[in-house]
């Protein structure tokens, strides 16, 4: 399991990565079983996702702080695992925070996903012409993104939406267009 860049889980993956620390390995073990948690509760709704995590999660959470505290008495200030589980127990109030909203997510790893297509191409944006193409570019980003976290094929989706504005799509009918309304009609004509 890799974490997402700049998380506590991350810092002591990179640690465990460079020393193969058994201290390290063992915080990761930790919070692989939180992983656990989450994936027995994909798909499942924002409120059975808190009641879950509440049973679940946070007791392992709790011992994951006592025990990462407990660590950090036994190493140096100046060790970079320290550092790494230092990170953590800052930051424990926002890291436990999904624990009580089942919209969160137990890390930004799709968000980042999303947004590597447009990192890998941001030296491309100098050159968009000016700034009105740059606000055209991210709604465009923005809306093929959307249509696939609503599952869709953004190059079909994109292709479909500009034939039906060619053949003159109702201005006032634009709604019907966004990704989660014409996957909606899609299902309907399929059906």
């Amino acid at each position: 399991m890799r974490p997402a860049r700049r998380t506590p889980g991350r810092n002591i993956y990179d640690e465990y990565e460079k020393t193969k620390s058994p201290i390290a390995e063992e915080a990761l073990r930790r919070i692989g079983q939180l992983y656990e948690v989450e994936a027995a509760i994909t798909g499942q709704t924002a409120e059975q996702r808190v009641a879950v995590r509440r049973e679940h999660a946070a007791p392992i959470l709790n011992d994951l702080k006592e025990w990462l505290e407990a660590q950090r008495r036994r190493l140096s200030s100046k060790n970079t695992l320290y550092k790494a589980m230092g990170y953590a127990v800052t930051r424990w109030d926002q890291l436990t925070l999904y624990v009580a909203d089942g919209r969160i997510g137990i890390d930004n790893n799709p968000a980042e996903r999303s947004l590597r297509g447009i990192a890998l191409t941001r030296k491309n944006f100098l050159f968009l012409g000016s700034e009105a193409g740059g606000d055209r570019a991210a709604i465009l980003y923005t809306v093929l993104e959307t249509a696939k976290l609503n599952g869709l094929d953004p190059e079909a989706y994109l292709a479909d939406v500009i034939d039906r504005m060619a053949k003159n799509h109702p201005i006032n009918r634009l709604s019907e267009l966004l990704p989660w309304n014409w996957a909606r009609q899609a299902v309907k004509l399929a059906a």
